[in-house]
């Protein structure tokens, strides 16, 4: 594990933006290959980690710990305040980098997040954040954006220009 020393602040906020993140009713019961998705908008962490736990923590959902494949992200700080309380981060080389994980309950309950990449077009990122709500999905990150792209993305007709006379 490789880690830089420091401590994020709610300062990464970047004030009200919709953290974009699916999370199943079930999530870090162990029974799935992907508890959710999470389309972060950047690959700094210093601004989507104290985001995406402020959103959990609206859910019902108070993440102690979490956890990131070190080569898809920039080193982080090993701890991240949010609302007043410590969340612990860790970077690993052995991870997916296409999941995240995060711990709670007292390291009972760990759930493991598909990343969508942030370069992701949306249509096929928000497809992806409603697969991994679903049972039955492929084991790979890759797979799943797979089946999120498979479909063609709507195409909007050119309308003709009208123009009035003055």
């Amino acid at each position: 594990m490789t880690t830089t020393q420091g401590v994020w602040g709610a300062e990464g906020f970047r004030g009200g933006i919709d953290v974009r993140v699916s999370l199943r009713a079930d999530a870090g019961s162990g029974e799935n290959t992907f508890d959710g998705a999470w389309y972060p908008r950047t690959r700094d962490l210093a601004v989507e980690v104290p985001e995406l736990v402020a959103a959990l923590d609206r859910r019902g959902v108070r993440v102690e710990r979490f956890t990131y494949p070190l080569d898809a992200w920039s080193p982080a700080p090993r701890k991240v305040v949010v609302d007043g309380r410590v969340v612990r981060t860790g970077g690993f080389r052995s991870m997916d980098p296409g999941v995240v994980c995060l711990t709670w309950g007292g390291g009972n309950r760990v759930a493991h997040l598909l990343v969508v990449p942030p370069e992701t077009d949306v249509i096929t990122g928000v497809r992806a954040l409603r697969l991994c709500t679903r049972r039955g999905l492929p084991r790979s990150p890759q797979m799943v954006l797979a089946a999120a792209r498979s479909q063609p993305l709507p195409q909007v007709p050119d309308l003709p220009v009208v123009t009035r006379a003055v």
